[in-house]
């Protein structure tokens, strides 16, 4: 059985679906899924689906959803599985539990990728550690739990999946600039920053590519722009560490040229 949930939310096996439409009980299975192979507490499941407007019949309400989710899976999974639904969701002292392979969630699936590309930078593999990042992004197919209700619990995990996502972009467009492909990258990163407007470490990537391409002007726009933001949304300037980039770039210090084996390109000028 696979579970998906960095996008719609999907899951099944033999091409059955195991997703409710009623929108608890699919709370329910994508919190399950998320911490796949880890006992939920009924209190914390409770506290994800009605926050503090608890019912007084939360408990047996949950048990009728879990019920939902178990019959969903009887169908998914056939008469002639070697396993019972209740072997799936499994019923542990105080809670709940999803036994699922970890990459049976894209989540799991994900990380695990993103995991083995941070290994791979970090031993200076970054053609190997660009690809895993790729491999990693793609598993995404939109925003994360996009079609369903969060509550507390699922909002924390939608916001750290979100900085995680971004992260690896990040640091798969570092690998692709140690690579040289700055010219490749122009595209993405202007769009990158339009979107992320007061985001000084796609910013500096967007610097270096643009200088390494024969854009020193467009470069130190983009710092401009981002300077001007920075100051009308938050009264701030940009970092010591960008505005040093900015001054290596008006100097054409050789340390920006393609091939040098640097980090990350906002680190580059760091103190």
């Amino acid at each position: 059985m696979e579970i998906k949930v960095l996008g719609p939310l999907e899951g099944g096996a033999r091409g059955v679906s195991v997703i409710p439409s009623a929108s608890k009980p699919r709370q329910i299975l994508a919190l399950l899924a998320v911490n796949a192979g880890q006992m939920i507490p009924v209190p914390t499941l409770m506290e994800e689906i009605w926050g503090e407007a608890m019912p007084r019949s939360a408990l047996t309400t949950l048990q009728t959803y879990i019920l939902q989710l178990r019959r969903l899976i009887t169908a998914a999974l056939g008469p002639c599985a070697p396993h019972a639904a209740k072997d799936v969701l499994a019923t542990r002292h105080g809670g709940y539990l999803l036994r699922v392979p970890q990459d049976a969630v894209d989540v799991h699936a994900y990380e695990r990728l993103a995991g083995q590309g941070r290994a791979a930078a970090d031993r200076g593999a970054d053609e190997e550690a660009a690809r895993l990042y790729r491999e990693a992004l793609r598993v995404w197919r939109g925003p994360a739990f996009v079609d369903v209700r969060t509550g507390p619990l699922l909002e924390i995990e939608l916001v750290r999946l979100e900085e995680s996502r971004l992260g690896i972009l990040e640091r798969r467009i570092d690998a692709d600039l140690r690579l040289g492909r700055h010219a490749e990258l122009i595209s993405e990163l202007t769009t990158l920053v339009a979107r992320h407007p007061l985001h000084e470490a796609l910013h500096a990537q967007c610097m270096v590519a643009l200088y390494r391409a024969g854009r020193q002007w467009q470069a130190l726009e983009t710092y401009q722009h981002l300077r001007k933001g920075l100051a009308a949304e938050l009264g701030l300037d940009p970092s010591p560490r960008l505005r040093r980039l900015q001054q290596a770039i008006l100097g054409g210090d050789p340390a920006l040229d393609a091939g040098t084996r640097r980090g990350a390109a906002l680190d580059m000028y760091a103190a």
